[in-house]
């Protein structure tokens, strides 16, 4: 079993504002709620700690999230900077705590980073051992940075990756569903995010925004949960320009396991996985077709965001959990990628990414 390295799970957001108990197993938390109607995606998560544990996944990026953007959405907006700051800060409690209960444990540096990548070199034998996960921090849209000064308190706490935007319109920048540059703000955030060495996170950027940061950034880039814009035609995915941009960056793309953004034919409200076909084989087209850019399979991984405000009935209809993103080793072999393309793709292009902005 592959090592897996998921750059983009909202573990704590699942945790305090859905209410859900990631130390359970998947099946206690879908029993818990079981008639619940007050989110989409009740009863049908895809993630836990244990199941992260059975997929091989013992390292991902976790994210904060609490932003201030217009139009508010149904979680994790607020009305002033200092409330969704301390909502990031519960979000931060919440993974430290589960680290001092052994659940979790902290990536903030190469020396940890090693450690834990020798603790996981058997995933088989880690997953037995309930060995801890570990979580990198990242924050999604930088709305909750009360003051560009919060940086630095953020990085000292272990935030190691922003990304500017999440939807609408932000503090510091837009989201992909909206129009317009970087303000100054954004701007200087920026700049300050490239002094800390705090990666930049494309993904979620209007496409003035994206050109904007990478002209001002000069530090690593990824894109933590985006998919191609070519497969499926939507703002939220990335275009062949912005991939050769980002290629050229040395970044990596972390494929997007979200069903309407795999498969086109997708209606916000009606489709379903099994009305548009979606299977997790799907994927595969959006990963060929960022390395046929490319010429290799070095910019390519997993951010899967299950569980990212949605739940099975958002996910391919061949999914029951993320332990089953495992299965894409073989379909990866069967289009003819090496075992070094694809451990690469599994956890080994994401790490390199990691260690250049932590050398």
């Amino acid at each position: 079993m592959n090592l897996l390295f998921d750059v983009h799970l909202d573990l704590s957001m699942n945790a305090l504002e859905w209410n859900r108990d990631l130390t359970m197993t998947l099946s206690e938390v879908r029993e818990l709620e079981a008639g619940m109607s007050d989110m989409k995606g009740r009863g049908m998560n895809t993630v836990t700690l244990d199941e992260m544990r059975t997929a091989g996944a013992g390292l991902c990026v976790a994210t904060q999230i609490g932003g201030c953007m217009k139009p508010a959405g149904p979680v994790a907006s607020w009305e002033s900077p200092s409330q969704a700051w301390a909502m990031t800060q519960g979000q931060r409690a919440y993974y430290e705590t589960l680290s001092e209960m052994g659940e979790m444990a902290p990536i903030r540096n190469l020396t940890e980073l090693d450690a834990h990548l020798e603790l996981w070199s058997d995933p088989v034998s880690a997953a037995e051992d309930k060995a801890p996960v570990g979580y990198i921090l990242s924050l999604e849209g930088a709305d909750s940075i009360v003051t560009i000064d919060y940086l630095e308190k953020a990085w000292e706490y272990g935030l190691r990756a922003i990304g500017p935007a999440h939807y609408g319109i932000g503090r510091y920048a837009f989201g992909h569903d909206k129009e317009g540059n970087l303000p100054e703000n954004g701007k200087e955030l920026v700049r300050k995010m490239d002094e800390l060495g705090i990666i930049l996170d494309v993904t979620h950027l209007s496409d003035d925004c994206f050109y904007d940061a990478l002209d001002i950034y000069e530090g690593t880039v990824w894109a933590s949960h985006s998919n191609c814009r070519a497969l499926v035609d939507d703002p939220r995915q990335f275009d062949d320009e912005q991939i050769k941009l980002l290629i050229g960056r040395g970044a990596v793309l972390g494929s997007v396991f979200d069903a309407w953004m795999m498969k086109p034919g997708w209606t916000r409200g009606e489709s379903t996985p099994d009305s548009v076909g979606v299977k997790l084989e799907d994927i595969l087209d959006h990963i060929d077709h960022i390395c046929q850019i490319a010429g290799n399979a070095n910019h390519v991984g997993v951010g899967s965001d299950l569980d990212g405000g949605f739940g099975l009935e958002q996910s391919p209809m061949d999914i029951d959990s993320i332990a089953d993103l495992q299965r894409l080793h073989g379909m990866l072999a069967d289009r003819g990628f090496s075992e070094e393309d694809i451990a690469g793709f599994f956890h080994g292009n994401f790490l390199r990414l990691v260690r250049e902005a932590w050398a």
